[in-house]
């Protein structure tokens, strides 16, 4: 995914919008956009607040690329906010913050794709082509690696709370990773799948997470060790 080379179709969009507050970049980025699609509209907004103004007033972009630290915005709620003023818009997430955690969360939430911000213009036409081809764009470091095979979580033994799952617990946490759901994991275990519901509820609870889905996460950010500046950005 992240060699593409196909070509692009430069009529595509036709109408963009950046989300950005260094205008250095948002030029530069202006720039490379203008060299990709002919005869595009593109605007600028310098915050969540020109965004939102922007989607309120009749412009509806194809395309958007937003920055995730906003003067002012918390956490990923401006990514959330816009996605909920533009449902219909591809939203490319460009930021120099990142984190595997962080990236899963935009990608839960609708974001066609995360873009480390020291991308080079080759390469973000590479990325360009696949959103507009339908497809989600993630670097090889933030994609979701399959736990079935690198057998995550005995990798993330050493996390106090995984390590205090027992036997049976760590043998359905393992099938939640693979995402297999309840009556799969039942018959895998040869359990009734009352009883693998009953063992999800006390390994939730015993993880200290709400779902199936922060488990996983929490699985995972254990086998990458911390990232502080990112997970602090991800809990507001």
């Amino acid at each position: 995914m992240e060699h593409v080379r196909g070509p692009i179709d430069q009529d595509a969009i036709s109408r963009i919008l950046i989300v950005d507050d260094h205008p250095l970049y948002s030029d530069a980025l202006e720039s490379a956009l203008d060299l990709v699609f002919s005869d595009c509209d593109i605007r600028k907004a310098c915050n969540l607040g020109e965004a939102l103004d922007a989607a309120t007033s009749g412009f509806e972009p194809e395309l958007v690329m937003f920055d995730l630290k906003l003067p002012d915005v918390t956490g990923i709620s401006g990514f959330v906010s816009l996605r909920q003023h533009l449902p219909e818009a591809r939203i490319l997430v460009i930021s120099s913050l990142a984190s595997f955690d962080l990236v899963q969360s935009l990608l839960r939430e609708g974001a066609s794709g995360f873009l480390p911000k020291d991308t080079s213009a080759g390469a973000l036409r590479c990325v360009l082509a696949e959103i507009i081809a339908g497809r989600t764009y993630v670097p090889k470091d933030f994609q979701k690696p399959n736990a079935c095979e690198n057998d995550t979580l005995a990798a993330a033994m050493d996390h106090p709370k995984l390590a205090d799952l027992t036997p049976q617990q760590q043998r359905i946490m393992r099938l939640i990773c693979c995402g297999k759901p309840n009556k799969q994991i039942a018959y895998e275990l040869s359990l009734a799948e009352a009883t693998v519901k009953a063992h999800i509820t006390a390994l939730l609870r015993r993880l200290g997470v709400r779902n199936r889905t922060q488990a996983v996460v929490m699985v995972e950010g254990a086998v990458r060790g911390p990232e502080p500046e990112a997970r602090a950005f991800l809990e507001h």
